[in-house]
């Protein structure tokens, strides 16, 4: 029992030192554990310390960077709103330059129309003063040709009385019929009537042509002051077509810088108004208006229309153009065979293409004129040199028409200065000087070119006159000839400027004969329609044949 017991103690004693020996050696390992925790612990809280420092590092570089970059940007975009300012403070200063200059231009062009309304409100008022002192002319002439009636009517009376005084005294005297005196007596008062009537209009004839220039100066300075603006429209302007009324807005442009840069560009006047699809291109040079119009119909189908690009559309056109006359003048001349014509005169025979005269081209009426002269002067026997120079003496005749210098002579006069200028035969300056009468004819040519230029303008259907109406006034003027009594034919020549009547010798005598072209030419200028002036010319004839056998 004791043995037991001692073996129990034994155990626990056994067991409580083994339990305070293991307890020990836990004890030891977990200080050791927790000295090891806390080193690691350390160690974790150093890194972690230090990946904060080297975040909080990193993280005030990123912003500096940041704040770098957002103070560059902003310097940036001060900086582009600076241009964008100077630009558009620019642009404004050059608009306001450019409405300035324009309004400028607004206030001489308003002057100038006050200065011309000025000027037209001063002759209207001159011709007011002259209609109203016409009216008191015209009233006074009245008045004195009522009193000439009334003393017109009183020597009638008294005229009537003498006539049958005379009767009576006729009938006792004769010893005739009241119905044979009164024959005889209208008869010889007939004659005599006859007589006077033909000395007054004779006398009325040698006043007219005494007055006759005078009167033609008026009556052309008239007809000029009515029809001068009809014609002028006619003759200097272009119409150009368009598909659209949108496209209007593009040619004006914004505060109208297309329409002013195509006009400075060209010097043609472009009018753009309320007719639907079409734009007015105005010049008085045929050339220039060309050059607009080509130089719209380039812009139009490019569709990029602004100042820079017309600039360049409208230098192409020109150059283009330029070669264009040059090549029409070349050829011209080589289909002529024309040779050794000076450059500037080749191309002056080029712009020929670009001008009319009365509706007649003017390089194709010089060509025809060249022609006809080569003909003309050898049919009259001429030498192979002087048909030559009659050729290009046609050519050249009307060059003064198309140069580009503005002078006050004439196209005749002009165009020998340029022949005489460059060079050609004196022969040729005084030929295309005097085609007009201008100058006195020197040559045999010069005439020739006169007579071949008449004859190219006032061929059948040359100046815009359709060959029917011409037909039709050349039967008209024959027929109303021939409606008199004793007229045995008629005849319309130069191409109805003349109208010869040859008339029966029996039926009008020559008294009657001035009478009868005073009534034809009257009644030509009071029912027909006709360009220029018709001359009638009487012709009375009596041919006496006998034979001798």
């Amino acid at each position: 029992m004791e043995n037991i017991i001692a073996l129990i103690g034994g155990l626990v004693l056994g067991g409580l030192g083994g339990y305070f020996s293991v307890r020990n050696i836990f004890k030891k390992q977990i200080s050791e554990a927790n000295a090891k925790s806390d080193i690691t612990l350390k160690e974790a809280e150093l890194t972690a310390k230090r990946k904060i420092d080297e975040a909080e590092i990193q993280a005030e570089k990123i912003v500096s960077k940041a704040q770098q970059t957002n103070e560059n940007i902003k310097q940036q975009k001060i900086q582009e709103a600076r241009d964008k300012f100077n630009q558009l403070k620019s642009e404004f200063e050059s608009y306001k330059a450019e409405q300035k200059v324009a309004m400028k231009d607004r206030e001489m062009q308003v002057l100038t129309q006050e200065k011309d309304l000025k000027s037209k409100l001063d002759e209207i008022a001159a011709k007011n003063e002259q209609i109203e002192q016409r009216e008191s002319e015209v009233k006074a002439i009245r008045e004195n040709l009522e009193v000439q009636l009334k003393v017109v009517a009183k020597k009638k009376e008294e005229l009537e009385a003498s006539i049958e005084k005379k009767i009576k005294e006729l009938e006792n005297i004769a010893k005739l019929s009241q119905t044979e005196a009164k024959d005889q007596l209208l008869e010889t008062i007939k004659s005599k009537a006859q007589a006077e009537a033909l000395s007054i209009e004779r006398e009325a004839v040698s006043n007219a042509k005494l007055n006759a220039n005078k009167e033609a100066k008026k009556i052309v300075i008239q007809t000029i002051q009515r029809m001068a603006a009809e014609y002028t429209i006619e003759n200097t302007v272009s119409v150009f077509n368009i598909d659209s009324d949108d496209i209007k807005g593009q040619i004006i442009g914004r505060e109208g810088r297309n329409i002013r840069a195509l006009e400075a560009a060209t010097g043609a006047e472009i009018v753009v108004d309320d007719t639907p699809e079409s734009i007015v291109i105005s010049s008085f040079d045929p050339i220039k208006r060309e050059v607009c119009r080509l130089a719209l119909k380039r812009l139009v189908a490019d569709g990029r229309i602004h100042p820079a690009k017309i600039e360049e559309v409208v230098a192409k056109v020109k150059k283009q153009l330029d070669e264009q006359i040059i090549e029409i003048g070349e050829r011209t001349i080589i289909d002529l065979d024309i040779h050794g014509l000076n450059p500037y005169l080749i191309k002056m025979v080029g712009r020929m293409r670009f001008r009319s005269s009365y509706g007649q081209n003017l390089l194709k009426h010089s060509i025809e004129t060249a022609n006809l002269c080569a003909t003309m002067a050898s049919e009259l026997g001429l030498s192979s040199k002087q048909v030559k120079m009659a050729k290009r003496a046609g050519l050249l005749h009307d060059i003064g028409k198309v140069t580009e210098e503005e002078s006050e002579l004439s196209h005749a006069l002009l165009g020998m200065q340029l022949c005489e200028k460059y060079g050609e035969h004196a022969v040729i300056q005084n030929a295309v000087g005097a085609h007009h009468d201008e100058i006195e004819m020197n040559n045999i040519l010069s005439p020739i070119i006169q007579a071949c230029d008449a004859i190219s303008g006032a061929r059948p259907g040359a100046r815009r006159e359709i060959l029917e109406s011409y037909l039709k006034r050349i039967g008209e003027l024959e027929e109303l000839a021939m409606s008199y009594d004793g007229v045995q034919k008629a005849f319309a020549m130069q191409a109805g400027r003349e109208l010869r009547v040859i008339v029966e010798s029996e039926k009008v005598s020559d008294d009657f004969a001035d009478e009868l072209a005073f009534i034809i030419s009257q009644k030509i200028q009071n029912e027909m329609q006709y360009p220029g002036q018709v001359k009638v010319t009487v012709i009375r004839e009596k041919r006496a044949t006998a034979f001798a056998r």
